[in-house]
């Protein structure tokens, strides 16, 4: 009877390993669940850092989720991003280029979710990719001019195409009243 009953514990923790360890293990690596990861692309010169990203997945596609933080005084308004897939050939396909608009105090970090749903169909071994290629303040517009080839160039594995950002005074939305000084170059 001891036996017996040894045997039976045996084979149920030997039995819930092996659940265990298939519940672990994702159906597909690039997956997890309904949201799947976003590679970001960084571009140093912009004001506002993407920290994480995913694409969430919902009723009519997928939206963005993304983490973002403010290094600059002033309140950022927007930002202008790019989502690629780089297939096996490391080949960048655009997916959605969004502008979006929200309100990001300066020195904060703060997550978002925007809403404009992206009709996407994730296929394995892709790798997605997101770059923000404008950045909107009160006072500033901050504009990635070579983004495309920055990008490109970053899907092959290049990492010497920098993407430059232009710096220019917002006269659209700045304050009545406040006048905006040109940069002074370095």
């Amino acid at each position: 009877m001891l036996d017996t009953l040894r045997k039976c514990m045996l084979i149920s923790i030997v039995g819930s390993i092996g659940v265990c360890s298939a519940l672990a293990a994702p159906a597909h690596p690039a997956v997890q669940g309904r949201n799947l990861p976003v590679e970001i692309f960084p571009v140093l010169d912009l004001p506002v850092s993407v920290h994480e990203a995913l694409l969430v997945e919902a009723e009519k596609g997928y939206v963005v989720r993304m983490s973002l933080s403010n290094s600059t005084a002033s309140k950022v308004m927007g930002v202008r991003y790019s989502l690629a897939v780089i297939d096996s050939t490391n080949t960048p396909l655009p997916v959605a280029s969004r502008t979006e608009g929200f309100s990001l105090p300066p020195y904060v970090k703060k997550t978002f979710t925007f809403k404009t749903p992206i009709a996407f169909k994730p296929k394995g071994g892709d790798r997605l990719v997101l770059m923000l290629e404008q950045t909107i303040s009160q006072e500033w517009i901050w504009d990635v001019l070579n983004a495309k080839e920055a990008l490109a160039a970053y899907a092959k594995g290049d990492y010497s195409v920098v993407p430059t950002v232009l710096r220019v005074a917002n006269q659209v939305d700045a304050r009545p009243g406040l006048k905006v000084m040109p940069m002074l170059r370095r």
